[in-house]
């Protein structure tokens, strides 16, 4: 008996032409690099790190952090220090649209939390409008880790029950800020990107109602080996991080919060383990 002969049709448009490769599809993620120790990283950050064929990073992002991507993966700076841009924005969000578009796994790497100060919402409203797959991969942001690592408890029940997070990037020499929302009693302050303008800051919440004896504290470097804290008052704290020669990154706090870290620091850089896989931590003698 004859086998009944079967028509077979390549993949393809009906008629059985060969059908024209599909263009690259390519995926941006956006994640949060935490504030800088690499044991911070979330779970989720250090697997799509692995995964990543190019990576855009901030300057914020830790040595440390970019030291555990693979040796082979394209590696592009996009950072902004003040008055040195090395993209504008727009060119940032343009170049992670075309990257995207070529078929690339694009890792945009920013310090910290990307919707915190880190203009994420920005660059994944351009990546929605191009019709470009993103996810984004939230991360522990300055305020939440450099607080901790400096023994300031944001919130207390004795004395701050709400904090607020500001920017404090200069505008024509003044700080545009809220003030009287700022200087408000049992209120933990932490300022961004403040350093800068940290004498207009703490004599504009002078002199918006808060006491010139109120704590305040800057932290350097926070949660690294080379962490510094200068603690001290809205009066003292210009004076004495300018003589401790502070640079950036910087962290401010401003509130009652601030005195708690006399009895609750508990780390310290030059206690930290000489092994290279232990965490960068260390406690006071005594705590368990």
């Amino acid at each position: 008996m004859a086998e009944t002969p079967v028509l077979r049709v390549r993949e393809g448009s009906p008629d059985g032409a060969p059908r024209r490769a599909a263009p690259a599809r390519g995926e941006v993620y956006l994640v949060g690099a935490g504030p800088g120790e690499p044991d911070l990283l979330t779970v989720r950050a250090a697997k799509l790190m692995q995964r990543a064929d190019v990576v855009l990073y901030d300057n914020l992002v830790s040595p440390e952090v970019l030291a555990l991507l693979p040796p082979a993966v394209e590696m592009i700076y996009v950072g902004k220090e003040r008055a040195n841009h090395a993209l504008r924005q727009e060119e940032i969000n343009a170049l992670l649209v075309r990257l995207a578009h070529a078929g690339k796994r694009v890792l945009r790497l920013k310090g910290g939390d990307p919707f915190v100060f880190g203009r994420g919402g920005e660059e994944i409203d351009t990546l929605s409008a191009e019709g470009v797959r993103f996810e984004v991969v939230p991360g522990i942001t300055a305020a939440l880790g450099v607080a901790a690592y400096a023994g300031i408890p944001l919130t207390h029940r004795d004395c701050a029950q709400s904090c607020v997070f500001a920017t404090g990037h200069l505008k024509d020499g003044t700080m545009d800020l809220d003030w009287p929302a700022l200087a408000r009693p049992r209120q933990t302050i932490v300022v961004y990107m403040g350093l800068l303008g940290l004498p207009i800051l703490c004599e504009k919440l002078v002199a918006h109602g808060l006491s010139a004896d109120t704590p305040a504290a800057v932290v350097q470097h926070g949660t690294t080996r080379t962490q510094r804290v200068v603690a001290g008052t809205l009066k003292t704290l210009p004076d004495a991080v300018a003589s401790a020669g502070f640079h950036p990154p910087t962290l401010i706090i401003v509130g009652e919060v601030v005195r708690l870290r006399e009895r609750l620091n508990w780390f310290s850089p030059a206690d930290t383990p000489g092994d290279a896989d232990a965490p960068a931590t260390g406690r006071k003698a005594g705590s368990p």
